[in-house]
């Protein structure tokens, strides 16, 4: 089956209109259920779905070895784009950034044996505050060149990096927060990003699923304890935004989860919205957003969730 595709960026890489982000099938947001991820990994492929986004660090290396079980005898349907160099230790805190060369093409040789693939299809990484942005970009650029990487990609840095990194070796695409809560990209990240023809892979479309009623809490979920929306009074107030969209989806005859992917897409033919399902179910929904919302639709769905409405930021809190 043939999903509607989109070019990832100028001269960029066809790929699905919808993404399939496999964080949560490794940790954060509940319990893993490792039988249901591997069944919605076959559900995408199944629908169409190419791209597949995962981090080296997500499970530490887990999620990776699941999408590689998941992709098993079809690896040439999947674009395959990896988040490297954040840094984590053994009881799974975050410690910061390497994004040294060496650090990456380490961190990529790792990838490739967990992947169990020759290549990466997007390779992308953030700013290392140590690391000059075009020695980072530079040796990306050299794993293009030995035939490591096909595209390269970066994620959640200020505009004036991109350019920076931009004009060191051509980057595909940008990987950001976007959803109707986190607008920031907005004021100049996604003007640049069409300047210059980067793509854009967006995740948390669903605000990690405060949109569609997840309060965060539970067995294994971390949100409520590390994200100011979903706690205290925040969540209470960003509760009634999400009852709000789901009143200005239903007048659409769509879901909560279907608006807010659909806005987002129909933000640009230049955006990739990542959809975090984990079940086969959860993903038939999401794969039924509207790519192309109305005016009228986008008013509405856009007035239910005012930026200036959310409460609580939409980074991890510090804990110390």
């Amino acid at each position: 089956m043939t999903f509607t595709m989109r070019s990832l960026g100028g001269g960029g890489p066809d790929v699905s209109a919808i993404g399939l982000g496999c964080m949560a099938m490794s940790e954060f947001y509940g319990t893993p259920d490792r039988g249901a991820a591997l069944a919605t990994i076959a559900a995408a492929l199944d629908a169409g779905i190419t791209l597949f986004d995962t981090g080296d660090f997500y499970g530490m290396g887990d999620n990776e070895m699941l999408l590689a079980e998941g992709l098993i005898g079809k690896r040439d349907q999947a674009f395959i784009q990896v988040k490297t160099g954040a840094q984590r230790s053994p009881d799974g805190a975050f410690i910061g950034m390497d994004a040294r060369p060496a650090a990456l093409k380490t961190a990529l040789a790792y990838s490739l044996k967990r992947l169990k693939t020759d290549h990466v299809d997007l390779y992308m990484t953030s700013l290392d505050p140590a690391v000059p942005i075009e020695e980072t970009i530079g040796a990306l650029g050299d794993l293009v060149r030995q035939g490591f990487v096909r595209y390269v990609g970066i994620t959640n840095v200020d505009a004036g990096t991109i350019r920076r990194a931009h004009e060191t070796h051509k980057l595909t695409a940008l990987q950001a927060e976007y959803s109707l809560m986190s607008r920031d990209i907005e004021q100049d990240i996604l003007p640049l990003c069409r300047e210059l023809g980067i793509g854009v892979t967006a995740y948390g479309v669903l605000s990690r699923g405060l949109l569609t009623g997840s309060t965060g809490s539970g067995a294994g979920d971390l949100r409520s304890a590390f994200y100011p929306r979903f706690q205290g009074e925040n969540l209470s107030h960003n509760e009634r935004l999400a009852n709000a969209l789901a009143k200005a989806a239903h007048s659409e005859g769509i879901t909560a989860a279907q608006a807010a992917i659909g806005w987002v897409a129909s933000q640009g033919q230049d955006i990739v919205p990542l959809v975090g399902a984990r079940t086969p179910g959860r993903l038939d929904e999401a794969l039924k957003s509207p790519l192309h919302l109305s005016a009228d639709a986008l008013t509405a769905i856009r007035d239910a969730v005012p930026q200036d409405a959310v409460r609580g930021g939409r980074d991890m809190a510090a804990h110390g």
